[in-house]
């Protein structure tokens, strides 16, 4: 194992990374932030350098850690050898096995590999699989026209909406969510619109690997473009400051997939699977 904490090899290692797409998106997102100030307190762990097999971005041993909280305590994978990621796995130092977390990668056998050294650990392993979706540069500002007065108004999320977003979105709803989503809100781009009391009715946020996640709009609010805007909104400040406008989404979120179609996202070749990995001592304890 070599943690690589050299300035230059890590944007050596971003550009590298380049060369991988679709696969080693999600990594390429950490390391693109680590780069960029590192606000997540991340880390990067490969088997060798500069001829890598095997990449792991992880948090940083100094970071506060709440044992319970897979949100934050997050790893994501990029492999070119599915047998040195698993060598990298069974190391005693690469993964903290005594707390609940989560692996992300883009790569199919994944799952297999990640499940057979976490059951010889007496971990849980539930897998969420989703398409995995990248949008093309944004040339030109969002039509805002239909927000023909304001409010309603396009701006950007606070910590103290933190809350709303965690009681609607689907993974959320406890304390850890609470936490983390306030965390993402104050160190990556956000979009929402606001009504006339000023409260978010539609938003999307950026997570630690440069994802668009929890795109949302409130029912009462719905059918009336803020989806689309918002999105194209964040997607476009993600492009201006060099990242990929990744996303993810279930198969069976038809109206997610709709607008993805009608924005004319990429549906890539691979798709994304997240694994949330829990020590049966902690199982009763934990929200999932």
């Amino acid at each position: 194992m070599l943690v690589l904490n050299c300035a230059k090899k890590l944007l050596t290692l971003e550009t590298m990374l380049k060369s991988h797409f679709p696969e080693s998106l999600k990594v390429y997102g950490a390391v693109m932030n680590i780069n960029r100030g590192n606000p997540f307190q991340k880390e990067v762990v490969l088997d060798s350098w500069p001829d890598f097999k095997a990449v792991i971005t992880r948090r940083q041993k100094e970071a506060e850690i709440d044992n319970l909280d897979h949100y934050t305590n997050a790893y994501a994978v990029f492999y070119k050898d599915v047998k040195t990621y698993q060598r990298l796995l069974e190391e005693s130092d690469v993964i903290n096995w005594d707390q609940v977390f989560q692996i992300q990668g883009l790569q199919s056998n994944l799952y297999d590999v990640s499940k057979a050294v976490a059951n010889s650990k007496q971990l849980d392993v539930k897998l969420s699989s989703f398409k995995a979706t990248l949008l093309a540069p944004v040339s030109t500002p969002p039509d805002t026209s239909f927000l023909r007065c304001s409010p309603p108004r396009l701006t950007y999320l606070s910590v103290a909406d933190a809350d709303l977003l965690n009681r609607t979105w689907a993974r959320g709803g406890n304390a850890q969510c609470l936490r983390y989503i306030a965390s993402l809100i104050s160190c990556f781009p956000s979009v929402c619109v606001r009504d006339e009391k000023g409260h978010p009715v539609s938003w999307s946020i950026t997570d630690q690997f440069a994802t668009m996640c929890h795109n949302y709009t409130l029912p009462e609010h719905r059918r009336k473009g803020y989806s689309r805007l918002v999105v194209l909104t964040l997607a476009r400040k993600l492009q201006s400051r060099g990242f990929p406008t990744q996303g993810n989404v279930l198969d069976d979120n038809t109206a997610s997939i709709s607008l993805l179609k009608n924005i004319h996202a990429e549906f890539l070749p691979c798709r994304f699977h997240r694994l949330i990995l829990t020590p049966v001592a902690l199982s009763g304890q934990v929200h999932l």
